[in-house]
């Protein structure tokens, strides 16, 4: 008898677990049933169909994807466009990060100060950065008025096909490389002092030290970095379209751009969303390339 009472009070308390669990866990999976998981599964559907902004949709299958592919000459500029703000800007946010994080944490005072000041740009919205660095970097910005002082001349910057996209990559730097200094500074803060001690007595210098063993025991650190920098970079939206619109000559034209266009301003949702499933696409192969490498790139030994 006491075992049977034993049983089903156990049995209770599971149930009773796993209420408490699915309570908890309701809201998250609400949220993500909601505005996720049925948007990509209706957004699959419309792909599928000529779907303008108003009005009837027709069937169309492949038709949309297709078309991409084989026909819109456009579509090819904006992805070689949206892979070359991509290389750019995690190369340059990871190298700036990174060298900011070691400096600060070099530092004996005002590390917090600095680290707070190169952060305070994430706290900025992207369009507000972009408006300021509109004004910076127009004709009588402070950038051209500098280059002209000492003899250079001023560039066009947001109006030139060469320098619209560096324009677009700078802002993007300014306002998203502090996420990145924070999660190094952390990472160089674990970095075990005995190493480096041990290091130093062996007759190591400061780069061997960096190369050899700083740079190893934060690779979780800077893979993680990469990682979610790729993914965000994929998606810029908000510079090119409050800075440029695409332009010049489709110059800084990305991929959420030329989807934004063709579901609002062309009314082909269908089209739209064939885009966005490319888009999908692209970020979930170099996320799967990244993962697959994780193994050789990244050291996890304590």
């Amino acid at each position: 008898m006491k075992i049977n009472k034993k049983n089903k009070s156990c049995r209770k308390k599971e149930k009773s677990d796993l209420g408490a669990a699915i309570l908890f866990l309701a809201p998250n999976f609400i949220g993500f049933l909601i505005f996720t998981l049925i948007p990509m599964v209706f957004s699959l559907v419309m792909s599928l169909y000529d779907w303008p902004l108003t009005g009837t949709h027709t069937f169309v299958g492949l038709k949309n994807f297709i078309t991409l592919f084989t026909k819109d000459i456009l579509f090819f500029k904006v992805m070689k466009n949206t892979f070359v703000y991509v290389i750019a800007y995690v190369a340059l946010n990871v190298v700036i990060a990174l060298g900011m994080a070691v400096w600060i944490t070099s530092l004996k005072k005002a590390n917090q100060f600095f680290r707070s000041v190169f952060f305070l740009p994430m706290m900025v919205g992207i369009v507000s950065s972009t408006m300021i660095f509109k004004w910076i970097l127009n004709d009588t910005g402070i950038v051209n008025t500098v280059l002209r002082f000492f003899g250079a001349e001023g560039f066009n910057w947001f109006g030139s096909t060469k320098t619209a996209m560096i324009a677009v990559v700078i802002v993007s730097i300014w306002q998203g490389f502090g996420y990145n200094m924070v999660i190094f500074i952390s990472g160089l803060l674990s970095v075990p002092k005995s190493l480096t001690e041990a290091a130093k007595i062996d007759g190591a210098n400061s780069i061997q030290i960096f190369f050899k063993i700083t740079l190893p025991a934060m690779s979780p650190s800077i893979f993680f970095a990469v990682v979610m920098t790729v993914i965000s970079s994929f998606q810029v939206f908000d510079q090119t379209f409050v800075s440029t619109m695409g332009g010049p000559n489709n110059e800084t034209n990305t991929m959420v751009l030329y989807l934004y266009n063709n579901a609002f301003k062309y009314q082909r949702l269908g089209y739209a969303s064939a885009i966005a499933w490319v888009l999908f696409f692209c970020m979930l192969i170099i996320t799967g390339i990244l993962m697959k490498q994780q193994k050789r790139l990244v050291n996890y030994d304590s």
